[in-house]
């Protein structure tokens, strides 16, 4: 067990650690409204690494106004820690804020049982809020570890509304002079990615090296205790430097010289869950044809060509699709809303939002749409799945294009992305 006083110490610390948050400059995110600190559940923010779910946490207690005990167990202090040193963790806590009924706990995961301690606070009627790394804190294990007695709230890098707050960049003005900001802040973005901490890194590929290979090596490799290292790492820059892709499973057991498509199937499926990447299924009425075909994409576009030895390039035009799916889940998939594409052998559509078996939304993007060719694909495809889907609700996300016009007897909006990524 870890000395009382050393518990103290930690504590004592850390609570003046996280009220000194106050004096950094901290971007509100879109998901704090998601985070209800008065609930019975537990509130569990999960997300990739370095995503903000502790700023995340902080800013939705704080605004709530209320007084909070807080424990960061990610601390060397700590590295010894076992459940029977909860107890006296509580005891500190409550020598330092006297009765409290809301707790904030940061990078718990690591304490072995931390989920029958969660799971007492909340029988005591304590409000518990939790950040975890994906290494132990899967989503799809929450529900089990907490008995149904949790919320997640996904977290996903800054989205393009966000960085522009934390920039600066006005948003809402409709002058020239701000337009061409947005654009400029918009071009920015597109390379950069959301990272919130990216934003201040001076060394860019070495953030990005770091923080892939953690995902990689910590929260896939050594959890899923996956013996073929170097396949596995392989098949993941493999897949990153591909990005957005079909999922051809032949393909990827070519390259990675995988025998089974069951082993590579294991294998994307711990990168989505360690948030490294996220699947678009097709869209189909049939459910067998909507597993059948999955579309990857990256978790932010930072880590598609920030790695060493990407070999990518700047390839604008994936980039911002990725933008805008990853935008498309914020949006919709937390409220309960699916994204698809739409695909057949006379077209393809990038994106289509669905409330339940109805498609409220076709979305197609392309960078570029200067070139008649380019712009009547493109066009061609909205028309298509709009056909399909039965669904008039349709929009154009280009780099810079704004108009409305009609085809087929269709009304299509063609709208700049920096303008519809910051629409509420």
């Amino acid at each position: 067990m870890i000395d009382l006083s050393i518990i103290e110490e930690v504590l004592e610390e850390q609570h003046l650690d996280i009220r000194a948050m106050s004096k950094q400059k901290i971007c509100s995110r879109r998901e704090e409204s998601l985070v209800h600190i008065d609930s019975k559940l537990a509130q569990v923010a999960i997300g990739v690494r370095r995503s903000g779910k502790s700023t995340l946490c902080y800013n939705a207690l704080t605004k709530a106004g209320v007084d909070y005990a807080y424990v960061n167990f990610d601390d060397e202090r700590f590295a010894n820690i076992q459940v029977e040193d909860l107890n006296n963790i509580l005891l500190v806590l409550t020598k330092m804020h006297g009765e409290f009924n809301y707790l904030f706990l940061d990078e718990v995961q690591d304490v072995p049982g931390w989920h029958l301690f969660v799971n007492r606070l909340l029988r005591r009627g304590m409000h518990v809020v939790i950040t975890g790394s994906n290494a132990k804190l899967l989503s799809g294990e929450l529900a089990t570890h907490l008995s149904g007695r949790s919320t997640e709230i996904p977290l996903y890098p800054f989205s393009f509304k966000e960085y522009c707050e934390y920039r600066g960049v006005n948003i809402t003005s409709k002058t020239t002079v701000s337009k061409a900001e947005r654009l400029s802040a918009f071009d920015e973005y597109l390379k950069q990615g959301g990272f919130p901490e990216l934003l201040a890194e001076p060394n860019a590929v070495n953030y990005i090296n770091t923080l892939v290979n953690n995902i990689v090596n910590n929260d896939i490799i050594r959890r899923h205790k996956i013996n073929y290292k170097a396949t596995f790492e392989l098949l993941m820059h493999h897949l990153l430097n591909n990005t957005p892709c079909v999922l051809s499973y032949d393909d990827l057991k070519t390259v990675a010289n995988v025998k089974s498509h069951h082993t590579i199937k294991n294998y994307i499926d711990y990168a989505e869950k360690a948030y490294l990447i996220s699947l678009c299924k097709k869209w189909s009425p049939k459910s067998g044809e909507r597993v059948k075909l999955q579309k990857a994409y990256p978790i932010d576009v930072a880590i598609m060509n920030g790695r060493d030895d990407a070999f990518v390039g700047d390839n604008l035009g994936f980039k911002l699709e990725t933008i805008v799916y990853i935008e498309l889940l914020r949006r919709h998939k937390t409220y309960g809303k699916n994204i698809y594409f739409y695909k057949d052998v006379s077209g393809e559509a990038d994106f289509l939002v669905c409330e339940k078996n109805k498609v409220i939304e076709v979305i197609q993007v392309s960078y570029d749409i200067s070139a008649p060719k380019t712009r009547k694909r493109e066009l061609k495809g909205l028309v298509l799945a709009s056909q399909a889907t039965k669904c008039n609700n349709l929009t154009l996300i280009t780099r810079h294009n704004q108009e409305s016009i009609v085809m087929d007897d269709k009304d299509i909006k063609i709208v700049p992305a920096y303008d519809w990524l910051v629409e509420c």
